[in-house]
């Protein structure tokens, strides 16, 4: 499988699964020209979309079986308001599968005593992580915002010191 970065996640599920209603939004106009110059079959379905416009480009579906959220809700200053967004797009019965940095109490603690919490944390970062979750308060926001919570995902290092966590939601 390629990189899932820059249109490599919205190409694979394309290409090598045989998906074709598929896109990719973001809201940086040089990450939607990577993916475009990088797959070109695929340019007219990569588009830059802010995260807080409720509604979809008119040339494309309004509503998904499946929405992938890799690594964004941590760089928005209102996810609830992102997360009520994604739930209208989704079909009745839809998924949400949604990957963000974990931040539970015992990766935390250790930062903070491994005097890492600048670097991991870091607010020079332009455009950086502003929002830091553990599991419990990304299934609060998913359950305020209308979903059933479902499979949980700890990924990369060890148990409980996680790099990211995936969840796997129905609207």
């Amino acid at each position: 499988m390629q990189a899932v970065g820059g249109g490599g996640l919205v190409h694979t599920i394309y290409n090598d699964l045989g998906f074709k209603n598929v896109y990719g939004f973001d809201a940086s106009k040089s990450g939607i020209e990577l993916a475009r110059e990088s797959f070109l079959e695929l340019g007219n379905n990569f588009f830059i979309h802010n995260a807080y416009a409720v509604k979809l480009p008119e040339h494309i579906p309004q509503r998904f079986d499946l929405i992938i959220s890799m690594e964004v809700i941590e760089h928005l200053y209102s996810p609830e308001t992102y997360l009520r967004n994604v739930y209208n797009w989704l079909n009745d019965s839809g998924y949400l599968i949604l990957t963000t940095p974990y931040h539970g109490y015992l990766k935390n603690v250790l930062i903070a005593l491994f005097n890492k919490f600048d670097k991991h944390t870091n607010p020079l970062w332009e455009g950086g992580h502003i929002k830091f979750f553990s599991k419990k308060t990304l299934y609060d926001l998913l359950n305020k915002t209308g979903f059933k919570p479902g499979k949980f995902y700890g990924t990369g290092r060890l148990p409980y010191l996680w790099k990211s966590m995936v969840l796997v939601a129905q609207k």
